[in-house]
């Protein structure tokens, strides 16, 4: 058997046990594939979606210093500073897919009835532009939208422009967050429902501090949503491995997606925190 069979044989064996591991995790509404091996899940995922037929930044223009898109029936205008991205370690100064598939994907759970943000308190994980956490707020959640101190600016013009004085079901407010540190009371009292995060897995470090500020941030009702291009293995097994340890993990299938916004470069995971109430039905 040829090296390009045996892969196939695998796959085929692990796609069929993911088949039949199909659960409800947290406050989505709908069975996802239940993610047990970090190795398993990544081969799979590579195999089924092979992300390098997808062109990479489909939805978004980066040299654009605006990016607009419709969204829960109203046109949104988001800011971008493309020529912040020269700086080394800033990324969140212009839009990446992951983001307006985040986005898009809350737009369509809640209109299929797969999520409810209606008055549910939301904190979003380095929000760069805000588009995530913006429509988050359209979906009549109570969004902070959080980032690093230096790109609170941006963060803030983008959610003046496209929640304040406008008619939408939410609010939306910008505050600081530091992963690792000790969130503010306003973020923590009470915790969460939701924990939201786009392209937020990037290096092992930034790994680290991440899943310290989600343990903080998380409680036996919040359910987390992260969304992530297939970029690098080693850094998403990092992820799965030590999530893992405190989280229960679900894939949700593209086919969950909205139907306009799914890209096979884009992963899209489902987190609860493990022995605080949560419990995985079939």
């Amino acid at each position: 058997m040829c090296v390009s069979d045996m892969v196939e044989s695998v796959v085929g064996d692990v796609e069929a046990e993911a088949a039949e591991d199909l659960v409800l995790i947290g406050s989505y509404e709908t069975p996802i594939r239940l993610v047990r091996d970090s190795a398993e899940e990544i081969l799979l995922l590579w195999a089924i979606q092979q992300p390098t037929l997808c062109k990479q930044n489909a939805f978004v223009r980066q040299s654009s210093l605006l990016l607009d898109i419709e969204a829960c029936g109203h046109r949104l205008t988001i800011f971008q500073s493309p020529s912040s991205m020269s700086t080394p370690g800033v990324t969140g100064a212009v839009m990446w897919d992951s983001g307006v598939v985040l986005g898009k994907f809350l737009e369509h759970a809640v209109d299929s009835g797969r999520l409810v943000l209606q008055g549910k308190k939301v904190v979003e994980l380095g929000s760069g532009c805000g588009l995530v956490g913006c429509i988050a707020a359209m979906l009549g959640g109570q969004v902070t939208l959080t980032d690093l101190p230096d790109r609170l600016r941006l963060l803030r013009k983008n959610v003046e422009a496209n929640v304040i004085d406008r008619d939408v079901r939410g609010s939306a407010t910008v505050s600081e967050l530091i992963w690792g540190d000790d969130p503010d009371s306003e973020l923590i009292e009470p915790l969460p429902d939701y924990v939201l995060g786009s392209d937020v897995i990037y290096s092992e470090g930034a790994v680290a501090d991440l899943l310290v500020t989600l343990r903080k941030l998380c409680g036996a009702q919040t359910t987390i949503l992260l969304v992530g291009e297939l970029r690098n293995d080693a850094i998403l097994e990092y992820f799965l491995d030590a999530a893992m340890k405190d989280f229960i993990i679900g894939h949700v299938d593209p086919t969950q997606w909205h139907p306009d916004y799914h890209s096979s470069r884009v992963v899209i995971l489902v987190l609860v925190k493990k022995n605080s109430g949560n419990e995985v039905e079939d």
